[in-house]
């Protein structure tokens, strides 16, 4: 996995948690900490956060690789 990859899966995993508590406690934590939903960093992060859904979108439809195990030994 890629670095890219890798920070895309991180915003993904914030943007995943920031809906969560939307969902279950009606509170926007990107809000809260940016400037409220119309704040320019707050759109800056969720929008961020929406280009990652994107790059991961790859992740779905990557082949995923085989793990290669070591023979057994029989006793």
């Amino acid at each position: 996995m890629s670095a890219i990859q890798r920070i895309a899966l991180v915003l993904t995993i914030v943007g995943a948690i920031n809906w969560g508590l939307i969902g279950f406690f009606q509170f926007d934590l990107v809000a809260s900490l940016f400037g409220g939903q119309d704040g320019p960093l707050a759109r800056i992060i969720y929008g961020l956060v929406g280009i990652a859904g994107l790059i991961n979108l790859g992740l779905l439809f990557k082949p995923s690789e085989e793990i290669v195990r070591e023979p057994e030994t029989e006793v």
